[in-house]
């Protein structure tokens, strides 16, 4: 370990030669991580210990001590940590002279732009502010002194452990509440794209209280791995504080690059695996941490009734419940059986994690640290015992996670199944997803488990859950590269060949059905035929149906609704007749709902828009309250050029957000006048503010028909007076032509950043390239646009391929210019 030479450096006890001093040690790159840390804490020692010597001589004030508290305490400090300071003294010196020397150590402090926390008190009163005060207790912990009377500072340390260890029974609950709130607030570090390395759970003041309780005796964390996290996470937040030139805990997106290259990492990517992997060591450590605390707790609260009934002061045997051979419960977790031999048997991991999650019950860490070294790896294929252990422990619902990270942490979950380190603690950049991609595959499976009475076959569903993202870990297409990924797995757990190919089928097709049902048109017999074909079988399709709700209930809240599970639905009926032996001939025009066709009949009638508002709410979810979902606005419009872009502008206009839209050509009955109207379904929900009137949005969409309302200039105008703040640069927009999708239209597919507007300008785009949108099928998950515009050329037929191949081109620069 390198250190900085002093020597020099400190010579000027003034502000210049430490900030000169400083500002070297920072720049110097050699240096870096703990050795920076303890330096920087060491310069920090030396130039404060000048100011308090020269200080307490100038004021003439004896029986004081200057002691750095918190991560200052620890020597750990990072280039923009505060610097948070206890002025410790006797109660001897006059309040004047106190009082001066303090003002001469916080202000060159102040003068340097330092960040300052600090107190003066005496001992007595430390005390007394840590017993009222958890936090002071917690930094008091840490302390240590800088200058001063050491012999104060001892005394102090003394007395506060003891009243940490005597009072732990009260304190400890009290933190580890403290705990479970920030981590409410904040989240799981491990999973977030922009984390707070400090307050997030599993981050740096979670490893912080793992250090205070070790230091009341009742409990210790697991010890493995935990230094090393810290100092990853303090690594991190080293780089960061230089990146930005700020204190700043959050790792924001803009910055990830950089601080990446600073710690000689390969990408962002790599940056944020490495920081998830730390704080899963703490967020694990602190879950087993917390629950030896409190059975402890609670083991002392009964020691005197049992004391009681039991002679001769022996402590009885805790009751050792059986689960499953060589598994049984003890003290509310899943431990080993003292018949248990983990060397002869194989199975055992997944037998005990199938028999804990099964029972709702945590399994030990002393078990699973036992499983890991003594268990020999399975046979391959596995005997049938353990993939039926496997397909348990995947079926028992929310308690697989908790049973999963802990097989995790011993490294029992990759070797079982050795392709999982791919995606072992992947981030995914997609904003819809809410996990990395291991947790979501668990989370896939989890969902999966309360859809088993679905489907013959919940073996099946539930292996398929677990790796139907499992190529993510791969370059390339993830469906494409998870096929023979999870081909390779399934027959490694031994399910026999139809089974592979069954589970194959299901990971490289798992989007199928969602985005078919969202991006096509379902009336069209090439669509349904296309899926049916695809999967072939009845038992396989509705497996496939369950594993897409399950899939995107574990992606998260923007990427499952009723209406959503409404559309594949209808798709899987259509997809199930065919393969029931139905052929549909070409489609009738779809008819219109009541509502509809009187629209159609008005807008005819009066040869002009005719507009309709509803509230809308999904079904009702498991808690009982309804999940809003914004509006529905039907518009009917005489079939005329440039109705798609004249309302996406209006709506834009009103700032209105299209969260889904569909739009199709309604045939009236020829007794009520011939001619085609356009009816759109839309849903929306206001941006911010209340709903337009209806009656307000008609009025404008009658002058953008008529071209009196100048949608791209007002459109402009109000980017211009209110600028979008900058962020991250979203990827350009994709614009493709979907192959063989329809036989009676050209599918044009556009996937891009959603932002005010775009529809609009998707719209203007396709009315400039002559073409007609027959239907149109628009979704918006998360901040992505993904739409699919079903067009023919002006005579009703789909258009070549090369011109199709054009206007996809011409709608990217579009979307790009």
């Amino acid at each position: 370990m390198t250190s900085v030479d002093l020597t020099t450096e400190t010579e000027d006890s003034g502000p210049s030669g430490y900030a000169a001093a400083r500002l070297r040690l920072l720049q110097e790159k050699a240096q870096s991580g703990p050795p920076r840390r303890a330096a920087l804490a060491r310069l920090t020692d030396d130039w404060l210990s000048a100011l308090f010597t020269a200080a307490a001589q100038s004021t003439g004030v004896r029986g004081a001590a200057l002691v750095a508290v918190g991560g200052y305490g620890r020597g750990e400090l990072s280039p923009r940590s505060d610097l948070d300071l206890l002025l410790l003294h006797d109660g001897s010196a006059a309040a004047g002279a106190l009082a001066a020397l303090a003002d001469r150590i916080w202000y060159p402090i102040w003068d340097l732009g330092l960040a300052l926390d600090h107190s003066v008190r005496t001992s007595a009163e430390a005390r007394k502010a840590a017993g009222d005060d958890l936090k002071v207790q917690l930094g008091l912990l840490d302390s240590r002194a800088v200058a001063g009377d050491l012999g104060l500072l001892a005394g102090l340390r003394t007395a506060v452990l003891a009243d940490w260890r005597n009072q732990a029974p009260k304190r400890l609950p009290e933190l580890d509440e403290l705990c479970r709130e920030r981590a409410e607030r904040q989240g799981e570090l491990q999973y977030l794209l922009e984390p707070d390395l400090k307050e997030a759970r599993g981050g740096l003041r979670d490893a912080t209280a793992l250090r205070a309780v070790a230091a009341s005796w009742l409990a210790d964390a697991p010890r493995e791995g935990l230094a090393e996290a810290r100092r990853v996470l303090l690594d991190t937040r080293d780089a960061l504080h230089l990146t930005t030139g700020r204190a700043t805990d959050r790792l924001a997106l803009q910055e990830q690059d950089q601080v990446a290259a600073d710690l000689g990492l390969l990408d962002a990517d790599t940056l944020l695996r490495q920081v998830y992997e730390a704080a899963r060591t703490v967020s694990y450590a602190s879950d087993v941490t917390w629950r030896e605390v409190n059975r402890v707790l609670r083991s002392r609260s009964a020691r005197p009734r049992l004391r009681a009934m039991f002679s001769g002061g022996r402590r009885p045997e805790p009751e050792r419940t059986p689960l499953a051979e060589g598994v049984v419960e003890m003290d509310g977790e899943a431990v080993l059986a003292r018949s248990a031999r983990p060397e002869r048997d194989p199975v055992l991991p997944l037998r005990a994690a199938a028999a804990a999650a099964q029972s709702g019950l945590p399994l030990s860490l002393h078990a699973v640290r036992h499983l890991a070294r003594a268990t020999k790896p399975l046979p391959v294929p596995w005997p049938a015992d353990a993939r039926e252990e496997l397909v348990t422990l995947l079926g028992a619902g929310e308690p697989t996670v908790a049973v999963w990270e802990a097989l995790e942490a011993e490294g029992l979950i990759t070797r079982l199944l050795p392709d999982w380190e791919r995606v072992r603690c992947r981030p995914q950049r997609n904003p819809v997803h809410t996990w990395t991609v291991d947790r979501h595959l668990v989370e896939a499976a989890v969902r999966a488990s309360a859809l088993t009475r679905r489907v013959g076959r919940p073996d099946l569903l539930l292996v398929a859950a677990l790796l139907h993202d499992i190529g993510k870990g791969w370059p390339g297409d993830h469906s494409v590269a998870g096929e023979t990924i999870a081909r390779d797995v399934a027959t490694r757990i031994g399910f026999d060949k139809h089974d592979v190919s069954v589970i194959a089928t299901l990971v490289r097709h798992h989007l199928l059905l969602v985005e078919t049902a969202t991006r096509r048109d379902l009336d069209d017999p090439a669509t349904v035929r296309s899926v049916a074909d695809v999967v072939g079988s009845p038992s396989t399709l509705e497996l496939l149906h369950a594993l897409t709700e399950a899939d995107a209930l574990a992606t998260g809240p923007a990427a499952w609704s009723a209406w959503r599970g409404s559309l594949v639905a209808d798709l899987v009926k259509r997809v199930a007749a065919v393969l029931a032996g139905e052929t549909p001939d070409e489609p009738e025009p779809a008819a219109p709902s009541a509502e509809q066709e009187r629209l159609a009949i008005e807008a005819l009638r009066t040869d002009g828009p005719v507009l309709a508002l509803h509230a809308q709410t999904e079904t009702p979810q498991p808690d009982g309250e309804p999940e809003p979902v914004g509006v529905e606005l039907l518009i009917a419009v005489p079939d005329q050029h440039g109705v798609l872009p004249a309302v996406a502008g209006v709506l834009a206009l009103h700032r209105l957000t299209v969260r889904a839209a569909d739009l199709r050509a309604v045939e009236l009955p020829g007794e009520v006048g011939p001619g085609a109207v356009l009816v759109l379904n839309w849903r929306v929900a206001a941006a911010y503010g209340s709903l337009p009137q209806a009656a307000r949005l008609r009025a404008d969409l009658v002058r953008a028909l008529d071209g009196s309302l100048d949608i791209p200039a007002r459109l402009a105008e109000r980017e211009a007076a209110y600028p979008r703040r900058r962020g991250v640069t979203a990827p350009p927009a994709r614009v493709t032509v979907a192959p063989a999708a329809s036989r009676l239209a050209t599918v044009i597919e556009v996937r891009a950043q959603d932002a005010p507007g775009l529809l609009h300008r998707i719209g203007h785009a396709l009315e400039s390239a002559e073409v007609r949108v027959r239907s149109a099928h628009v979704s918006t998950l998360g901040a992505n646009a993904v739409d699919a515009f079903y067009v023919t050329g002006p005579e009703g037929a789909p258009l070549p391929a090369g011109e199709a191949a054009g206007v996809a081109r011409t709608l990217e620069a579009a979307l790009r210019g």
